[in-house]
C-alpha cells in the first residue's frame, strides 16, 4: 500500500539518491520541503536549475566557475609555477580554508579506482600533462586523499610526470593537531616518523 502520493515519493527517492542520505533522512527532507511556502519551493528548486545551467569546468584547471576561467586562475597574485592537484572541487575548498597556499590547482575530478571501474582515462590526466608540457609549472603538489585510491592515483601522475623534470611532492601525513601518539595508528605514526621535519 502506498501512503504518499507519487510525486512525494519521488521526491523522497531523489533525495535518498545525494551522499549520505538515508531514506529517513530523505522523507525529512522532502517533508520540509513540501512546508515550504510556495515560493520559497521554487526559489529552491531555480537555485538547483540555475547551478546546473550556469556553472561549468574552468578552461585551465578544470575547477566549477560560472565563467571561462575560475577565480583562481584569473588571479595574477597566485604563482602559475606550482599546481596542487586534487581529486574534486572540494579539495580546492579544503586547500583554501588554510589561506597558505597560494598556487593554483588542477582537479581529476575523480580517481583510479579499478573497484569501480575508473581508470586513468576517467579523469583529467591529460589535461595535467597538456599544462605540464607547456612549461610553465615547477611543481606539482599531489593533494590526494591518503587512502588506496590516492595513493594509486599521485603515484601514477608522479610517474607520468617524470620525463618532464618538474619537482612532484606529496602532502605530509601525520598527527593531528592536539593528537594524543597512544591513539595513533600505525600506518600514521610511520608517516609522520617518515616525514619529519628538523627543528
Amino acid at each position: 500500500m502506498d501512503f504518499f502520493p507519487s510525486a512525494l515519493d519521488n521526491l523522497i527517492d531523489k533525495f535518498a539518491t545525494l551522499p549520505g542520505i538515508g531514506r529517513k533522512t530523505a522523507q525529512r527532507l522532502a517533508f520540509f520541503v513540501m512546508s515550504l511556502p510556495d515560493e520559497e519551493a521554487i526559489s529552491f528548486a531555480d537555485a538547483i536549475t540555475e547551478a546546473k545551467n550556469s556553472i561549468e569546468y574552468c578552461a585551465i584547471c578544470l575547477n566549477l566557475t560560472d565563467g571561462e576561467i575560475c577565480v583562481v586562475c584569473r588571479d595574477t597574485g597566485r604563482d602559475a609555477g606550482i599546481v596542487c592537484v586534487v581529486p574534486d572541487s572540494k579539495g580546492v575548498l579544503a586547500i583554501e580554508r588554510s589561506h597558505e597556499y597560494k598556487g593554483r590547482y588542477h582537479v581529476l575530478h575523480g580517481v583510479i579506482s579499478p573497484m569501480n571501474s575508473i581508470g586513468p582515462d576517467d579523469i583529467r590526466i591529460k589535461e595535467l600533462m597538456a599544462r605540464v608540457s607547456d612549461g610553465d609549472v615547477d611543481e606539482v603538489i599531489m593533494a590526494t586523499n591518503p587512502d588506496t585510491e590516492g595513493e594509486t592515483t599521485a603515484r601514477y601522475i608522479s610517474r607520468l610526470l617524470q620525463p618532464f623534470g618538474v619537482k612532484v611532492t606529496r602532502l605530509a601525513y601525520g598527527i593531528p593537531v592536539g593528537g594524543s601518539l597512544e591513539f595513533v595508528d600505525d600506518a600514521t605514526l610511520m608517516r609522520a616518523l617518515e616525514g619529519r621535519l628538523e627543528m
